[in-house]
């Protein structure tokens, strides 16, 4: 789990969400984002660091895209977040439980000011590989 410290001296913990880059960049202009599927779950699905990787893996590995994974400080959000117990798609599988049984949920769009950084899941084969560096959003869209 990714966890800074801010000036105040309390930590944050960081929560991801995983995106196709022509996805986000099609809402890129916007002040937030929502994913086409939060109409559906009526929720915005993220994970914890220790989670990202098996999630792109369960739910992402027929993906040709670019994948990118917007990290995001669930302090500068304005929508609630909540920590609730997955349910996986069938087709997913389960592997992605082994990491953790609870993921953050979203209740409204991502704010573009509470993404703190996006980084590029390079896809390999035998799955993805985190991110080797994260970059400001307005370096990314840039």
């Amino acid at each position: 789990m990714s966890i800074k410290q801010n000036e105040q001296g309390d930590l944050r913990t960081w929560i991801y969400h995983l995106v196709t880059e022509k996805d986000f960049l099609a809402q890129a202009k916007n002040e937030q984002y929502l994913p086409a599927g939060f109409k559906d779950f009526g929720f915005v699905h993220c994970a914890l660091e220790a989670s990202v990787v098996a999630v792109a893996n369960a739910y992402y590995a027929q993906v040709e895209e670019k994948l990118i994974l917007l990290k995001i400080d669930p302090q500068k959000l304005h929508s609630e977040t909540k920590y609730e117990s997955a349910v996986p798609e069938a087709a997913a599988g389960s592997e992605h439980l082994k990491t953790s049984t609870m993921f953050p949920h979203v209740y409204g769009p991502i704010d573009q000011i509470a993404i703190e950084g996006i980084g590029i899941l390079a896809k390999e084969n035998n799955g993805y590989r985190w991110p080797i560096e994260f970059v400001p959003l307005s370096e990314y869209l840039h």
